[in-house]
């Protein structure tokens, strides 16, 4: 078979290293169709750009559910924009942040805009720096760690904790229930090609309640809570107490779906991208050594690999309206997969677009976080505590390198991704330390 005719969503070898399959349908065009899915493919810098930043003629309906599932309706006339928001609560999870469109989407975007400010980042920086502080001792200390399991996931999900106000008490079963859960985009649950009718969308369960309805419970109690208490200084009182711009109080279950999703989507593609970025502070000749001696070259270097290796390697989107996106006609009701990891690989946009530069020109441009009216809410917090823990890592250490019994030398890796379609994340990360 050859690269273009592997299914993206279920060949394990294109999930685990997607790039090659995006320049094989690069090179059927910027905007082409899979060969073995009713789904068209985005791979151009442009065309995506110009996608995402066109709300009124896409809907993110399906940005959740994905593309696979059928939609519960017959696309019909030239504007089913009304099709959809009657069929909204047949798509699943199509109440998520993420996934709304129009002023719900405005509206709930509104009730976050207190979690990300500089002066919220400010307010907790104490506590994320000493975090990264005595975790990165503990570690160095022993020489050695697997960077996922005892350094990404933890640390972020502390955070993300932090600045929601979740009680210290609760963390760690947050993290064990988070950890047992599958990867968002998990290959086990795709259809084979021709088979997405006879399918439905079965969530992960843990100890038989989905991983967003354990959450849920608990934060149900914190927000009922802080709604019958005065205002307290962290984000889920402010939530709890919040209004929509046209004055209305959201309702709780509202507020739980916010809660719930931002811790959830907070932790994931953070903890992916410090597994992402060691890999490459590991292996650009040079590269920890000129970031040892000028840290300031950290957030250059956290862009760059942003750009290289995002955790989100694939959005979704679904016509609204008749309309051309590069050279192709597009129908109202075409699922759409834009991929960010090839539209941020673009030679028409990127010199060199594989290779590694720190301090690119342009490279603030790359589309990790999307872009437009759905550009990722949580991108200061990203960039901050990835900042801070990298910081910790170069100054603790004289130098950093990965297990070579398991991830073979520097020109012959072996390393472990995790088989999904929407995330780009290591499983496992050996690394071994020589302290400062």
């Amino acid at each position: 078979m050859n690269m273009i005719e592997r299914d993206y969503y279920t060949d394990r070898s294109v999930l685990l290293d997607p790039y090659d399959w995006f320049e094989e349908m690069r090179a059927k065009g910027p905007v082409c169709r899979m060969a073995n899915r009713d789904l068209v493919l985005v791979t151009g810098f442009a065309e995506a750009v110009e996608l995402l930043n066109n709300a009124s003629d896409w809907s993110n309906a399906i940005s959740v559910s994905g593309p696979l599932l059928p939609l519960p309706f017959e696309p019909a006339g030239s504007d089913i924009t009304d099709l959809i928001e009657a069929h909204r609560p047949e798509i699943p999870l199509s109440d998520l942040l993420v996934a709304k469109d129009g002023t719900p989407h405005v509206h709930s975007r509104a009730l976050i805009s207190a979690l990300f400010t500089p002066s919220r980042l400010k307010a907790n920086q104490e506590y994320v720096t000493q975090l990264a502080d005595r975790m990165v001792r503990c570690v160095v200390d022993n020489r050695g760690c697997e960077l996922i399991s005892e350094i990404a996931s933890p640390f972020v999900t502390f955070v993300v904790s932090d600045i929601l106000g979740v009680p210290e008490v609760d963390r760690d079963e947050f993290r064990r229930i988070i950890d047992l859960a599958p990867p968002p985009g998990n290959m086990e649950a795709a259809p084979p090609p021709g088979k997405e009718a006879e399918w439905a969308a079965n969530p992960p369960t843990i100890e038989g309640t989905s991983p967003l309805e354990f959450m849920a419970s608990y934060f149900y109690r914190y927000i009922s809570e802080r709604r019958a208490s005065p205002l307290q200084d962290d984000v889920l009182s402010e939530f709890a107490h919040a209004s929509y711009p046209d004055g209305n109080q959201p309702d709780i279950a509202e507020l739980i779906r916010l809660s719930t999703f931002l811790f959830g989507a907070g932790q994931d593609t953070s903890a992916k991208l410090i597994g992402n970025a060691m890999r490459y502070l590991v292996d650009v000749p040079g590269l920890q050594d000129q970031l040892r001696a000028d840290r300031s070259l950290i957030p250059a270097f956290i862009e760059e690999v942003l750009r290289l290796e995002g955790s989100t390697k694939v959005v979704k989107r679904l016509a609204k309206r008749a309309l051309r996106v590069g050279d192709m006609e597009i129908a109202p009701g075409t699922k759409v997969v834009i991929a960010i990891s090839a539209a941020n690989r673009d030679p028409r946009r990127w010199e060199d677009p594989a290779e590694f530069r720190l301090n690119r020109p342009g490279i603030k441009q790359h589309l990790a976080f999307g872009r437009g009216a759905h550009t990722c809410a949580g991108a200061p917090l990203a960039r901050y505590e990835v900042r801070i823990v990298f910081e910790k890592f170069l100054e603790h250490t004289r130098s950093i390198a990965l297990c070579e019994d398991r991830h073979g030398t520097a020109g012959n890796r072996i390393l472990d991704f995790e088989p999904t379609y929407s995330m780009r994340g290591l499983a496992n990360l050996f690394v071994k330390f020589e302290p400062a």
